[in-house]
């Protein structure tokens, strides 16, 4: 079994070839839901729903997150009569928000939930939010400490980011299915860090324990995807981030920043010229293209990784 860990849509897209080239008995895409929020009395997980709307074949191709063929009669009306419109929420998008929060309150887990949803949407393999328990995500600014969705959706990422806090992520237990699998039989052939924001998407994930307890295990291998190509983020705020937090924007940086924790890199061709020095410090590293343009490229990426896991795996 392969633990992919996504979060976002560089996360999603990975998830979406992984699920191309292994079966739903080799593959368990565990997701962040540090960004999760109630909003209009719902409770919204977006990062959730960006992997679940691009393995269901759902998503808007186009921003990479949201549904194809939205439509926006609910928030036009609340806007005419003064309601909160600032982070948007599509027709078809509301219903699952609408569906997910009736069950959370009727006492079911976010898990169960979130598999519910996945089987309606034809989704086969596991996709396992990181925690059942409460976790958010808060940012340290220049203008004071901002809730994750104040920051990155009604403030744009405009604040200067001085650091983070994980509400609840202490006390926080892996999700069900996640702790079920961790304590069988089953065996964790090696983990894959999907080009998610290392910050926003996956520190909230590494900082509940026992899913930091699994990347420190060392029978166990970790590949990362850097999300970072020829000195930018390919998609989001990753690189405004490392240049308020004083790191080299390129994929040193983000190589530095996970440290020992990642056994082998997957770097784009942009960045071959840093290879060598990555590979100095003891980690693998796959050079190829990183650009998920297609569902086709990202199952060519996908093999990529699994192949340079697996090489890890046998040293």
């Amino acid at each position: 079994m392969i633990l992919a860990l996504a979060g976002g849509v560089g996360g999603a897209r990975l998830a979406q070839g992984l699920v191309q080239v292994l079966g739903a008995d080799e593959l368990t895409i565990v997701v962040n839901v540090g960004d999760d929020f109630e909003h209009l009395g719902l409770h919204v997980s977006p990062d959730l729903d960006t992997v679940m709307y691009t393995l269901g074949g759902v998503h808007n191709p186009e921003t990479g997150w949201g549904r194809a063929g939205e439509t926006w009669a609910f928030l036009d009306a609340l806007g005419a009569i003064g309601g909160d419109t600032w982070f948007r929420l599509g027709d078809r998008d509301l219903a699952v928000h609408v569906e997910r929060t009736r069950r959370l309150r009727s006492g079911d887990q976010l898990s169960g939930v979130t598999a519910d949803l996945c089987r309606a949407f034809g989704i086969r393999h596991a996709v396992i939010p990181a925690t059942d328990d409460r976790l958010r995500t808060f940012v340290d600014t220049d203008e004071g400490e901002l809730a994750f969705q104040d920051y990155f959706v009604r403030r744009r990422c405009e604040p200067v980011v001085r650091g983070f806090r994980f509400d609840g992520a202490s006390t926080a237990r892996v999700a069900a299915p996640l702790a079920a699998l961790h304590g069988s039989a089953a065996r964790i052939e090696g983990i894959v860090l999907c080009p998610s924001n290392p910050w926003l998407s996956v520190a909230p994930m590494l900082a509940v324990p026992a899913l930091a307890a699994l990347l420190d295990a060392p029978d166990i291998p970790v590949v990362a995807v850097s999300p970072i190509v020829g000195g930018a983020a390919v998609k989001g705020p990753a690189g405004k981030i490392m240049r308020e937090l004083g790191l080299a924007v390129d994929v040193t940086g983000v190589v530095a920043h996970y440290g020992a924790r990642v056994n082998g890199w997957v770097i784009d061709e942009r960045d071959r010229s840093h290879a060598g020095t990555i590979a100095t410090t003891g980690h693998g590293v796959c050079v190829t293209d990183t650009m998920m343009t297609s569902p086709a490229r990202s199952a060519a990426l996908a093999l990529e990784a699994i192949a340079l896991l697996r090489t890890l795996g046998r040293r």
